[in-house]
């Protein structure tokens, strides 16, 4: 009995001691599992290596006068955890982070509350656009706010108590326009991309835009070593450097000084005239440099509002319209070029309703019998111009539009260049539609497409594209050109580029010249206006274009074409271009003379002012401008009229004084008088030799009529110079 009970006693420690020895034998399995594991798995310890980014930034763009006008600094992240600031203590953190950070302690409340107005408990991020100086200001205080136990430690899901603080974290690239609204809408404005948590600018229109892929980052920089126990890099021979390299600078061919002038002054005219928009162009004639670009819509870059929408885009190539009549100069430089007409061939202009097509009539607002081609664009006649356009053919009209680069891009370097439009071939073999857009409707051209046309008669017949962008430079100050994208034309000869010019000369010096206003005495000023109805809803309305296209050139060589457009000026009487356009053009000449890049010959504008007496008339101390004859020597030689042979004004009696107001008493005729200026005598001298002329077969030659003097009707005509 007593060895059964042993023996039963002898098992169960038997079967205790295996259990645990098996037990034993499950933990130490498991324990060297953990250390096989361990061994295997990689092991989350801090890395040996520390990396500091060095991001490169997007290129500067800077003037002609060395003003940085765009650049790109660092941005900055500030965030906080709502739950760790202390209730107690919370407005002191925030009139400490308003001071150091520049925010208002309103804008900072509102970071910090919902919509219901209750105070976050999450993630708070108090602003995501922080400059490189406030975030080392924010940094100082981060580790001051901690000294003052602002922020307290709080309770993750996982039982762990976490300390979070003020965290400033480098978020970004930010662009800077330093200037403001200076020389917007060129330089443009830019939007955000997000690469990887990392925001960089991104050019939407403008100078931003057209050189984006230039501009651009190009490749980050970084600085790779050891760590210490703190986390600081060390420096020795086996750290790694990288330097980054930034986009390349645009250097623009815009001075400050001349831009801003021109700004604050369209600031000015367009107030006058109570206008949409004014813009203007300024370029050298020889190499397309632009000199200035200005509208009077501007805006800040940085900071653009609803209101500003519709100055985004630059009209200077994004903004089609109906020119009017600039373009009679270049109607008659195709019709000199194929040699159909001379500047002193004549034409029958004496029409109060001249037919143009079935059931279309035009008029002048000046009444002349005949008049010379020259004249026709003095006085401005669409009839005159129309009859020009006539002894084209509608290919040769439309191939000499498009010479002069209308219905394609300018190539100015902008970020869009739109085409524009003139009527297609059908149409222009037709008599009406070429009459039509020979005086500047039914097509469609841009403000950059006319400055470019213009300089042809400013160069000898070649258009140079415009050019904002001077050179492009690298880190290295090595500098980088680009061919623009269209290349100069050479749309007319030198003959008949210089026989425009000598005409746009006479549109400002004749006393009937629209652009008289434009004078600038001793310097050589030409152009031609443009008034041109707009069209709403397919119907012309009465809101107007109006512009002047010309040049100003001194002795020195400094020779400027100059482009001005009045976009819908309400003023009464003010959209007439020689009432907004022209006035506004003389503005950019005083202050490109002001500014040293025009020089008045001041002996020729005083010679010009004793020559005033010889047009005198005998009457007390009138001011007469000097007869166009005399002021523009025509170098041509295919006009052999003596100008004792052309038929004198005289013979239409003047119904009411001359607008200009020193000739008011001057030239007031009686009832049987009629004005009898000694033209021959005082222009004998033009003329050395003897001239034979002989007119063509089928050219009108004027016969001295006496023509009785009719009531002037109504002008009917859309162009209204």
């Amino acid at each position: 009995m007593q060895e059964n009970i042993t023996n039963k006693a002898i098992k169960q420690k038997t079967r205790k001691i295996s259990t645990l020895f098996i037990i034993f034998l499950v933990l130490l399995g498991v324990f060297f599992i953990a250390i096989v594991k361990t061994i295997v798995k990689d092991r989350k310890v801090p890395s040996q290596f520390v990396t500091i980014h060095d991001r490169s930034f997007r290129g500067k763009i800077i003037s002609k006068d060395n003003y940085t006008l765009a650049h790109s600094q660092k941005s900055y992240t500030a965030t906080i955890r709502g739950a760790s600031l202390d209730p107690h203590k919370r407005e002191l953190f925030i009139k400490l982070f308003s001071i150091y950070s520049s925010m208002s302690v309103a804008d900072v409340k509102d970071k910090l509350k919902d919509k219901t107005g209750k105070y976050k408990k999450g993630n708070i991020i108090l602003s995501k656009t922080l400059t490189q100086k406030e975030a080392m200001q924010l940094k100082s205080l981060a580790s001051k706010l901690r000294r003052l136990h602002i922020f307290r430690s709080i309770k993750t899901k996982s039982g762990i108590e976490v300390l979070y603080g003020l965290d400033i974290v480098e978020n970004g690239e930010s662009r800077i326009f330093a200037l403001h609204d200076n020389l917007s809408p060129i330089l443009g404005y830019v939007g955000k991309e997000d690469t990887n948590g990392y925001i960089r600018p991104i050019g939407k229109k403008g100078l931003e835009r057209a050189y984006e892929k230039h501009i651009t980052s190009k490749k980050d920089g970084y600085f790779k070593g050891k760590r210490d126990v703190a986390g600081r890099v060390i420096h020795d021979k086996n750290s790694i450097q990288k330097l980054r390299v930034d986009g390349l600078d645009l250097h623009i061919n815009i001075p400050l000084s001349v831009q801003r002038r021109v700004e604050l002054m369209l600031d000015s005219m367009k107030s006058k005239l109570d206008a949409q928009e004014i813009i203007v162009g300024v370029m050298e004639s020889h190499t397309g440099k632009v000199l200035a670009l200005a509208s009077s819509n501007r805006f800040d870059p940085e900071h653009i509002t609803q209101k500003d929408i519709a100055a985004l885009n630059p009209k200077f190539a994004e903004y089609l319209y109906e020119p009017g009549s600039v373009i009679k100069p270049i109607t008659l430089a195709i019709a000199l070029n194929h040699k159909v007409v001379t500047p002193n061939s004549w034409f029958k202009t004496g029409y109060y309703k001249f037919k143009i097509g079935k059931r279309r009539y035009i008029s002048d607002d000046d009444f002349f019998k005949v008049q010379t081609a020259s004249d026709i664009i003095v006085h401005s006649s669409n009839i005159g111009i129309s009859q020009i356009s006539w002894r084209l053919t509608g290919e040769q009209f439309r191939d000499g539009l498009i010479a002069f680069g209308l219905s394609k891009p300018s190539g100015i370097d902008l970020s869009r260049d739109l085409r524009g439009q003139v009527k297609p071939l059908r149409l222009l073999d037709n008599q009406m539609h070429r009459a039509n857009s020979s005086y500047g409707y039914g097509m469609m051209v841009s403000f950059a497409q006319l400055f470019k046309a213009y300089s042809a008669f400013n160069n000898d017949g070649v258009a140079v594209t415009p050019r904002i962008i001077d050179y492009l430079e690298d880190k290295d100050a090595h500098h980088y050109t680009l061919k623009p994208k269209v290349p100069d034309l050479h749309p007319i000869s030198k003959r008949a580029a210089r026989q425009i010019h000598n005409i746009l000369l006479r549109v400002v010096n004749d006393k009937k010249g629209t652009g008289r206003k434009a004078r600038y005495e001793g310097l050589e000023i030409g152009g031609k206006t443009g008034t041109a109805h707009t069209v709403k809803h397919g119907h012309y309305v009465r809101e107007y274009h109006s512009s002047f296209y010309g040049f100003a050139n001194d002795k020195e060589g400094h020779r400027y074409t100059i482009g001005v457009l009045v976009i819908k000026a309400k003023k009464w009487h003010k959209y007439f271009a020689s009432q907004s356009a022209v006035p506004t053009f003389r503005n950019i000449v005083q202050i490109l003379v002001e500014e040293g890049y025009l020089k008045p010959d001041i002996e020729q504008a005083q010679e010009n002012q004793n020559e005033q007496n010889i047009y005198q008339v005998e009457t007390p101390k009138p001011k007469v401008e000097p007869n166009p004859i005399e002021a523009i020597e025509d170098n041509t030689d295919d006009t052999h009229i003596e100008i004792s042979q052309r038929k004198p004004q005289q013979t239409q009696p003047i119904k009411k004084p001359i607008k200009t107001k020193p000739l008011k008493q001057v030239y007031k005729p009686t009832k049987q008088q009629t004005i009898k200026p000694k033209e021959t005598n005082l222009f004998e001298h033009v003329q050395t030799q003897p001239i034979q002329h002989t007119p063509k077969p089928n050219s009108w030659q004027p016969k001295p009529v006496k023509v009785q003097p009719k009531p002037k009707p109504k002008s009917t005509a859309l162009d209204l110079f």
